[in-house]
């Protein structure tokens, strides 16, 4: 019990092994379903689950029944067109990572787009090349078919030009590696992409943005450098590249040196003031439209011998179906590429779901973009995923559907049909300068090392390791669970298992039973988020958005602030505002600096407006099995514990491993925020202390409280009592 004015309490229960606690206290039973219930109920088929099955491999139709038309069709063809121009240049540009003629990057920018409008969940990424992808794909490209000596005893060469032999290679081992992530996707394995931890895919995508730079240096400079692949490739080509630098073009570097001073100063300028700009300057395609003017013009080709695009053929190729030998080949291959493509799409997906509050769906993006890749190869086009750069322009400029996509790939198609002519004079220099400026997001992780080095030494290494092969157990086995007292005493256990429990008004006790990492940390805030009942990130938009439009209705005279509250001085119904502008402000802490007071979020709105009730005051997450954190769980947790804070829940963290309490406070996690008083050594001492802080939910409308713990004296009868303390008065034991 607490003492007036002593933060302190004495415990005294009887002493309980599992068997007397057992007996003592009734336990609920609860039939657990076995593998068998779950076979069962996966293919139990009716009405409601064929529906649903139908909505769920078909998106497009749950999202274009609630279409705005006037609010977000204008928004979409804005986007889609400028999306489609920076479509066209990457497509040119990528496919020369993939070392293939540049007209075949149109088609990759077009047919998995079409494809994805239908079975895509993202209402904002922008399909297509990617330049990861694209380098796997060249290196495959350039192994079977290389720049010198024959190619590989392929059956179906035969006969076919050496640019015909790469299409075949690159459409196959896109079609093989279409036909894994659908088969995936059947098999509802989506949650493949959680064993690619952040620190993991920083590092892959650094490593090939480096390829990526070396191999577009050629164009750059100007030089003749054959394709290398395998082991060292980037050495040797390196050695190569200096041995002919006599050689450069400098009309080429010129060319190139100016477009990425010009682009990169540019983006630079479109990043500092987005909030002012209603869209981001094309620069790009700025850029490579004077380039194309002005090679034209003054015939560079011809001049000064730089090399150029070249004829681009009009309209598409007549479907293709993939060659079975080149699957043999390809297999080792086409499997990383269809986890890496997916990886990195789903990732900027989420990232796009979360800022504008829908879901996506892990196992029907890996449907999706099979599907896309399985379609698109037919068509002679490469893997797609998307680039980070493309599906930025998609979602700033003011893309709210995959109908920008849609509009972004009728551009590209007005390219390849009618206008591609135009682009025949636009030097290779320029599309390589493209690519290398895109890079600079990739080539910044490289600030992360020194980070990861001086934070995580052992367990970047040691976890990394030993993850994948731990992760089953880990993943499927904890169960998450939901705590409360058990009256009378100190002790708290899962609050579906028994029936004399004690649950204080406003207080959730939330178990986590395992080391976090980067696999499962969505998983335990998933847990939780159902537990807890709301999703805070969600809360905290709805209330940042009705703090925006109480202020309007202040300013503009619809509102007035009386002694009673607000007052709505509007004679009709005030509509709330759909203004989505500056989503990033809808994220931050709630803001009343300008309000006459605070506003108690779980009392009646004015001007109707209407925010989720958080009944929850206090959140106990217990830790006592938490016997790991690594980097990538520690960012996740942090951004959780601030969403919750910021919704003024009050977060305790209790029986924290000391390793674990050490190494938050070695990797910077606490601030003003997250603060190290929100660790209590006990799930009972941080209990008692929000009883005390919290009086009137507790007390007022639980006249039981009391009976959390009992007053009676544990004694010791007839025995010595094993104690530090050697001045111990008493033989009575309190605790």
């Amino acid at each position: 019990m607490m003492r007036p004015g002593v933060k302190q309490y004495v415990v005294a229960r009887p002493l309980y092994s599992e068997e007397s606690f057992s007996e003592e206290h009734d336990k609920v039973y609860r039939h657990r379903k076995t593998m068998l219930d779950h076979i069962k109920q996966y293919f139990t088929c009716d009405a409601k689950r064929a529906k649903n099955a139908a909505l769920s491999l078909l998106p497009v139709i749950g999202w274009i029944k609630m279409y705005r038309i006037k609010e977000w069709l204008l928004s979409d063809i804005v986007s889609g067109i400028s999306t489609g121009l920076v479509a066209v240049l990457q497509g040119l540009a990528y496919c020369l990572l993939a070392s293939l003629p540049p007209w075949y990057g149109l088609f990759s920018a077009f047919f998995p787009v079409v494809i994805y409008f239908f079975l895509g969940t993202s209402r904002h990424i922008s399909v297509g090349p990617f330049p990861v992808l694209c380098l796997m794909i060249g290196s495959v490209v350039t192994r079977l078919v290389p720049d010198e000596g024959p190619p590989a005893n392929i059956t179906g060469f035969e006969g076919l030009t050496r640019d015909e032999q790469r299409v075949l290679v690159a459409s196959s081992v896109t079609f093989l590696a279409g036909i894994m992530q659908l088969a995936m996707g059947v098999m509802q394995v989506g949650f493949v992409v959680m064993y690619l931890s952040d620190t993991l895919v920083s590092g892959f995508t650094t490593a090939a943005a480096i390829h990526i730079l070396v191999s577009q240096l050629k164009f750059v400079l100007g030089l003749e450098v054959r394709g290398i692949s395998g082991p060292l490739a980037i050495i040797y080509t390196l050695e190569i590249i200096f041995e002919k630098i006599t050689s450069t073009n400098v009309c080429d570097v010129v060319i190139s040196l100016v477009i990425m001073v010009v682009v990169f100063i540019v983006k630079e300028l479109n990043d500092r003031f987005k909030s002012k700009l209603p869209v981001p300057i094309p620069i790009e395609v700025i850029m490579t439209v004077i380039a194309c003017g002005v090679s034209y013009a003054f015939d560079f080709k011809t001049r000064y011998g730089i090399d150029v695009v070249g004829h681009i053929p009009k309209g598409y190729e007549s479907p293709m179906a993939p060659n079975l030998h080149i699957f043999q080949e390809t297999t080792v291959e086409a499997f990383p590429m269809a986890i890496v493509g997916f990886a990195v799409a789903f990732s900027v997906a989420k990232v796009y779901s979360v800022k504008h509050d829908y879901t996506i769906d892990g196992n029907q993006e890996l449907i999706a973009f099979g599907v896309s890749n399985i379609f698109g190869a037919s068509f002679k086009s490469f893997a797609a995923s998307t680039a980070l750069s493309r599906s930025a322009v998609q979602e700033s400029t003011g893309g709210k559907t995959q109908i920008a996509g849609l509009l972004s790939a009728i551009i590209v198609m007005i390219v390849t049909l009618a206008i591609g002519f135009l682009l025949e004079p636009l030097p290779k220099s320029v599309l390589g300068a493209v690519v290398i400026v895109n890079l600079k997001g990739m080539l910044m992780q490289f600030r992360e090392i020194p980070y990861l080095w001086r934070r995580d030494k052992p367990d970047c290494v040691k976890f990394h390791t030993f993850s994948f092969i731990l992760f089953p157990f880990v993943f499927f086995s904890p169960r998450c669970s939901v705590l409360a007292n058990i009256r009378g005493t100190d002790i708290y256990k899962d609050r579906k298992d028994y029936v004399d429990i004690y649950e204080p008004e406003g207080v959730k006790i939330f178990r986590i039973p395992s080391p976090i990492f980067f696999a499962n940390i969505e998983f335990f805030r998933g847990k939780l988020v159902e537990a807890v009942g709301f999703n805070p990130l969600r809360v905290l938009r709805k209330r940042n958005k009705a703090l925006r439009m109480i202020r309007k209705l202040l300013k503009k005279g619809y509102l007035q602030w009386t002694s009673k509250g607000f007052l709505n001085m509007s004679c009709g119904p005030i509509k709330e505002s759909e203004d989505e502008s500056n989503m990033e402000e809808l994220d931050l802490p709630t803001d009343f600096k300008d309000l006459p007071s605070r506003i108690d979020w779980n009392a009646e709105l004015p001007a109707n407006i209407v925010v989720p009730r958080v009944d929850t005051h206090s959140l106990i997450l217990d830790f006592a099995a938490v016997s790991f954190l690594d980097i990538s769980a520690l960012k996740g947790l942090k951004t959780l514990l601030k969403e919750l804070i910021r919704v003024e829940v009050e977060v305790y963290i209790v029986a924290c491993d000391p390793y674990i309490l050490e190494k938050l406070h070695n990797c910077c996690f606490f601030d003003d925020e997250v603060q190290p008083s929100m660790f209590f050594l006990t799930l009972h001492d941080a209990m008692l202390y929000i009883l005390e802080k919290h009086p009137l939910e507790s007390t007022e409308k639980k006249p039981d409280y009391d009976r959390i713990i009992t007053t009676v004296t544990v004694h010791n009868p007839g025995g010595s009592l094993r104690s530090r303390d050697r001045n111990a008065p008493d033989p009575e034991t309190k605790f």
